[in-house]
């Protein structure tokens, strides 16, 4: 069985719209594209290039594929494994593109499919809608956060209503000179309660 990874740069309120530039997602009249350029150093970019240097297939949203179908077949010098590794794009209305290694699906039963055949894990990288289905489905085995110090008060949030109650293990973490808390979690079972001091 295959792991599926969620991960996801955001803002201290949870906002994961648009990290990378003002142009990548301004939907809903978001106007704070490319709020991660200034925490951008050299810990954090280190990073981020080792989980880009990792095997993996790709889960995403459709919106999402669209903005990295027209950006990273140009630009696998940088991220040389997202043409290699599958796309898996979740998508009713989406059924066809030159990208190569390219898969559409369209239900939950697919994702779930996916998840048990043998092979690479499966990242999912922004894709707000699909990341909430997955985590409302228990679908998620690990959530890898780069959370920003600052706060955006509206965008497209990592966690919305209907994620199911589900307690993580911290399993690696670091600050990075700017401020920003790279937090990797797995799932860890049931949420479990008591009473402080008990």
């Amino acid at each position: 069985m295959r792991k599926i990874i969620v991960l996801s740069f955001i803002t201290l309120d949870g906002v994961m719209q648009a990290p990378g530039g003002p142009e990548e997602d301004p939907s809903e009249g978001f106007k704070y594209g490319g709020w991660r350029a200034p925490y951008d150093d050299e810990v954090g970019g280190k990073e981020v290039q080792k989980e880009l240097e990792q095997p993996a297939d790709y889960l995403l949203g459709r919106k999402t594929y669209e903005i990295w179908a027209s950006f990273w077949p140009k630009h696998a010098d940088i991220w040389p494994g997202i043409n290699k590794g599958t796309k898996y794009v979740f998508s009713k209305t989406m059924k066809t593109s030159d990208w190569k290694n390219t898969l559409f699906i369209e239900s939950l039963e697919d994702i779930k499919k996916l998840k048990n055949l043998e092979g690479s894990d499966i990242q999912v990288w922004g894709s707000s809608k699909l990341v909430h289905l997955i985590l409302k489905n228990d679908l998620v085995d690990e959530l890898r956060l780069k959370i920003h110090p600052l706060t955006l008060g509206k965008g497209k949030k990592l966690l919305a209503d209907g994620a199911i109650p589900a307690a993580f293990t911290l399993i690696e973490s670091l600050v990075t000179p700017s401020g920003v808390i790279i937090a990797n979690y797995k799932r860890a079972g049931e949420v479990r309660t008591g009473t402080m001091g008990a």
